[in-house]
């Protein structure tokens, strides 16, 4: 085995750091997940009455934009293999507007929950939303920062084809993805 491709066996896209976060961030969410279904199974007909107040167009158009901007963020880091930093510019750009609007709408599905005196309080299905999707919430907007400077560095000329810094920023996008791939489903479609 040669040198070249045993290191791209031990560095994992973007460096085993970013992954060890994804790893830890997913096993919260695993454990919350794991609480959730517990609670869900004792409560069924409380959670599920609950899940009916959530507004599934939007939770339907979010799982929309940010499979949308995950597409864009992976063809923003093959543009920026290709050395095509002006499309990687490009499709980070509209991968950020995309998630912009996830938060945008999500906002809006908050207030309209605060609106009716759904809070944390309110059972325990939606404490379990509440930090969950907050949690996620917080996690997108933290995704669209990285995006934000990786893009400011390209533009600036700054960026010394620094692929792992790129590869960690599409990894933790991808992962905002996948959380919310799981969310969605399970506070919005099975309860």
């Amino acid at each position: 085995m040669s040198i070249a491709t045993q290191k791209s066996i031990s560095n994992p896209p973007g460096g085993l750091l970013i992954w060890i976060v994804i790893y830890l961030e997913l096993l919260t969410y695993g454990i919350a997940f794991i609480g959730l279904a517990y609670y869900g199974s004792v409560n069924r007909a409380d959670f599920h009455n609950d899940s009916l107040l959530l507004n599934r167009t939007i939770g339907g158009i979010n799982t929309v934009l940010l499979l949308s901007s995950g597409f864009l963020v992976a063809k923003g880091v093959f543009a920026f293999k290709l050395k095509e930093l002006t499309k990687t510019s490009r499709y980070f750009s509209w991968a950020m507007l995309l998630g912009l609007g996830f938060l945008t709408l999500k906002g809006f599905e908050y207030y309209d929950k605060i609106m009716a005196g759904i809070s944390m309080d309110y059972s325990s299905f939606y404490i379990f939303y509440w930090l969950l999707t907050a949690f996620h919430w917080v996690h997108v907007l933290v995704g669209i920062v990285i995006l934000f400077f990786i893009r400011r560095s390209i533009i600036k000329k700054q960026y010394q084809a620094n692929l792992m810094d790129i590869e960690a920023g599409a990894a933790f996008w991808h992962m905002c993805d996948l959380i919310w791939l799981l969310l969605f489903p399970i506070l919005y479609l099975i309860f």
